[in-house]
């Protein structure tokens, strides 16, 4: 077999296969020796923000001089993405060489009548044994969806967890508030983990402090008034980080850079900084090396400066364009605005419109079509911000051919391509390629 059929076959799991759970995947590992055994390991969970979170500590973990797995999802232009060894994704033979392996394993449970492995499930395996084949010492685990129930919560013991902010989303699996989505989050908890959240959300910190208060573990909140804006251009953010001056550190003051120009990163740099300093006994990593780590670390489309004024962002929910309209308007006092705007056909795109309409007012708009199956129509979308009172929209189903009228008509302004992680990907892509040196 060869990386593309195994690439390919992946993609194809969710058309024969029904949703499995962690039981499921524990029998798996069993088959596989239990590689996620092997590595200490970091679990974050939440809404938004949780890749961020994990870049940032893998980031202070190799500055540190320790090897490190990272697991994460989705992936924006190949699905090697979701595997990096010491910051770098896996090659295609370590790839083909781990699906091997898995589908082995899943063979021999599937012969006693258990299920075919879920699309996630194959490819959370797969980067057990991968960190396993690499002898990482640390292993920075992202939640799929939810965390209760997320296959990788069959760690029995992390080092430390970690929830990000939570925000409605997937709600049709999670629950229907902020108490019931915060639960499924808080399932990543365990008995003898330290927890790390954000406490910006009083009905989420509630039911987490809760959890945790039930397990009788030390929960560490990252407040926003920790944190203080110091300066923020298109070089990104410095900021004072306070640490909880009721902890047993004393509280110190830091202060953090990061690449970013979103101001919502500064709590995603917090808490990835806040979880490193609760176990610092376990790495020995000193502070200075971990801030200058957070200053180097970057994390793709995640309010992602990829031109000279030309920001890309997945954002893709309510929370999300919140944040996208504060680093916006940060920019428009000053420039003209330009949206490059995409959205698949079940996320809530009419109401992430009328926010960036209303927030906004951008000058020019140009929205596309992204997502296959699940994609929306330029068209309806172009209408939608038509609607809110934008008086320059333009629909171009083709992403390449938006992408290059959303940059004619920025101009010296700014471009903000939001709206799908979908988009993010492929305008990663376009870009990529674009830079390539011609073949000799």
């Amino acid at each position: 077999m060869t990386y593309e059929e195994a690439a390919s076959y992946i993609e194809d799991v969710p058309k024969f296969t029904k949703k499995t759970g962690p039981d499921h995947a524990l029998k798996i590992l069993g088959v596989l020796g239990h590689p996620e055994e092997s590595f200490k390991v970091i679990h974050v969970a939440g809404t938004n923000g949780k890749g961020s979170v994990c870049a940032y500590i893998n980031s202070m973990l190799t500055a540190g001089g320790y090897s490190c797995g990272m697991f994460t999802s989705p992936h924006l232009v190949r699905v090697n993405e979701r595997f990096q060894v010491n910051g770098r994704e896996v090659s295609d033979e370590d790839f083909l060489w781990a699906f091997e392996r898995v589908m082995e394993a899943a063979e021999a449970v599937m012969t006693r009548g258990e299920a075919h492995p879920t699309y996630f499930e194959i490819l959370f395996l797969m980067g057990m044994v991968i960190f396993r084949k690499y002898k990482v010492e640390y292993c920075i685990l992202e939640t799929g969806l939810g965390g209760r129930l997320d296959l990788t919560n069959v760690v029995k013991k992390p080092l430390v967890c970690i929830i990000t902010s939570i925000s409605f989303d997937h709600m049709e699996y999670l629950g229907s508030t902020i108490p019931e989505i915060a639960g499924e989050k808080a399932g990543i908890l365990k008995e003898g983990t330290p927890a790390v959240f954000d406490d910006g959300n009083p009905e989420a910190s509630e039911v987490i402090a809760r959890r945790a208060a039930e397990l009788n573990i030390p929960a560490y909140r990252v407040r926003p008034e920790q944190i203080r804006l110091i300066r923020q251009d298109s070089e990104g953010i410095v900021f004072e980080f306070r640490e909880d001056p009721e902890s047993n550190e004393g509280g110190g003051i830091f202060r953090l850079e990061i690449t970013s120009v979103a101001d919502y990163q500064m709590m995603n740099a917090a808490l990835a900084f806040r979880a490193m300093k609760v176990i610092q006994s376990v790495h020995g990593i000193e502070d200075d090396t971990l801030a200058e780590a957070i200053s180097d670390t970057r994390w793709p489309c995640r309010m992602e400066m990829v031109k000279d004024g030309v920001v890309i962002d997945g954002a893709h929910n309510a929370d999300g364009v919140a944040a996208l309209i504060r680093a916006a308007s940060h920019f428009h006092d000053k420039q003209e605005l330009t949206i490059l705007f995409s959205a698949v056909a079940d996320k809530e795109y009419p109401r992430m419109i009328r926010e960036i309409c209303a927030g906004l007012h951008p000058e020019h708009v140009v929205t596309t079509s992204v997502g296959g199956s699940r994609s929306n129509s330029a068209e309806k979308m172009a209408l939608l911000f038509s609607e809110g009172g934008c008086s320059d929209v333009t629909a171009e189903t083709d992403v390449k051919k938006a992408f290059v009228l959303a940059e004619k008509k920025k101009g010296t302004g700014i471009l903000f391509c939001v709206g799908s992680l979908y988009l993010a990907g492929e305008l990663k892509a376009i870009i990529s390629q674009c830079e390539k040196p011609p073949a000799s």
